[in-house]
């Protein structure tokens, strides 16, 4: 008689949805989550995981223009698709389009992390007080990480207004695009160093793709790295 074969007894782990914006950050998410995944769910094992995306110049579009109305109605736009396959928790892997995170929410029909939320509570559970935060201009500039931290009785830092200026260039010339190079990695240890001076205790990488970029070996401060902290938030989530 032929033997039975049997599904192995796998804890069932909700479905992620990646609701991305920009191609490589939302990469390294998905990575991470498939390559962390086995420590929660047994060799070869990952919940499963769907993700989509607009351009990211239909992003830009509205986020140029101050239009947080429309960047939300672009995520929107994903989250029904994602929750139309089965996603059953959310994440955007992309720091700047959080600032319509609010809207988002309201009209959600499954729950959502928070990517600042994530770092911030990495940032206390470390026992950081002083965090400079590292992003697009639109994201140091705006309120999405000193809302966040300030929650947590955590102070931010942004690097000055010239600084800010090149970060962005760096990011919008090259990240997104998949170059890394090492005078970029440079710069980004040059500002790390003068945010310590100013007396940060810690830096988060708060656009998705500096971590491509800049490691904790190129950084005088501890890194909270916010894509792969976010990819893991979520598997702690989809597997509990």
């Amino acid at each position: 008689m032929a033997e039975i074969v049997r599904p192995s007894r796998r804890p069932r782990a909700k479905h992620i949805g990646i609701v991305a914006c920009s191609a490589e950050g939302a990469a390294l998410c998905y990575r991470t989550l498939c390559a962390e995944a086995p420590g929660h769910l047994g060799e070869d094992f990952h919940p499963e995981v769907t993700m989509h995306t607009y351009p990211l110049g239909e992003y830009m579009r509205f986020v140029r223009a101050g239009d947080w109305d429309g960047v939300a109605r672009l995520m929107l736009g994903s989250v029904e698709k994602l929750v139309r396959v089965g996603a059953e928790v959310l994440i955007c892997p992309d720091n700047t389009v959080h600032q319509a995170f609010d809207l988002v929410v309201r009209d959600s029909p499954v729950p959502w992390l928070h990517i600042a939320e994530v770092v911030a509570a990495e940032a206390v559970e470390r026992g950081y007080r002083r965090v400079g935060v590292l992003g697009t201009r639109y994201l140091m500039e705006g309120p999405v990480y000193t809302s966040r931290l300030g929650a947590r009785d955590l102070e931010s830092c942004v690097p000055t207004e010239e600084e800010r200026s090149r970060i962005d260039e760096i990011i919008f010339g090259e990240l997104v695009k998949g170059r890394f190079i090492a005078a970029a990695r440079a710069y980004f240890g040059g500002v790390i160093a003068r945010l310590a001076e100013r007396g940060c205790d810690s830096v988060a990488l708060a656009c998705t793709e500096i971590p491509l970029l800049v490691s904790q070996e190129d950084a005088v401060l501890p890194v909270l790295d916010s894509t792969r902290l976010l990819a893991r938030a979520a598997l702690r989530v989809a597997t509990r």
